[in-house]
């Protein structure tokens, strides 16, 4: 049978990735504070944007839905 040995650290397999974390966690702050966040009104509107949309797709296939189960309870069943 096969066995496959798995390290407890995961794809740290040596110590000298783990020492790459402080960096990479600098690295990220660094990167995140130039990133052009929305401002609150613009989350706002973006968001209920969306909720009109996904309300307005729920409505259509609700309707579409009526729509075929009144033609297949008319027509073919």
């Amino acid at each position: 049978m096969l066995s496959l040995k798995v390290s407890p650290l995961g794809r740290f397999k040596n110590m000298k990735s783990l020492a790459n974390i402080p960096t990479f966690l600098k690295e990220v702050k660094i990167e995140l504070k130039k990133v052009n966040w929305p401002t609150k009104g613009e989350t706002i509107k973006n968001t209920l944007l969306i909720i009109g949309i996904c309300g307005a797709v729920a409505a259509f296939l609700g309707a579409l839905d009526v729509l075929f189960t009144e033609l297949l309870n008319n027509f073919i069943l």
